[in-house]
């Protein structure tokens, strides 16, 4: 194989991986929007719109969607939408810890949509 072979082999597989990921992610997503009975969980699917569905469920200020687009300030603010969506879904706020490592971060989120807390 050329090197041009090995470099479409290459980014073949990381577009296969990057759309599996996304697809996970809505689903996941979906799935807890309907869980805590958000309203269009069909949001998940649409840029943006997946983020004002994350805002709806920790029940934040609409508004908080620009800040989204400051930089580091959305750092902090995803961390906060994340964490009150953990607690919703009656996870402890500590698991955003979870999201930070890879590979795990995917099993988290599985975990945090599919198991239900006691």
């Amino acid at each position: 194989m050329n090197d041009y072979g090995a470099a479409g082999a290459s980014l073949t597989l990381y577009w296969i991986f990057a759309i599996a990921s996304y697809i996970y992610m809505a689903i996941a997503l979906q799935t807890i929007a309907k869980k805590t009975n958000a309203e269009n969980p069909w949001f998940a699917w649409i840029p943006i719109l997946n983020v004002i569905l994350m805002i709806t469920i920790a029940e934040k200020p609409i508004w908080w969607i620009l800040l989204y687009f400051i930089p580091f300030v959305n750092i902090v603010i995803g961390i906060i939408v994340c964490i009150e969506v953990l607690k919703k879904r009656k996870y402890s706020p500590w698991w955003i810890l979870l999201f930070f490592i890879p590979i795990v971060n995917y099993i988290a989120v599985g975990m945090v949509a599919w198991k239900d807390k006691e």
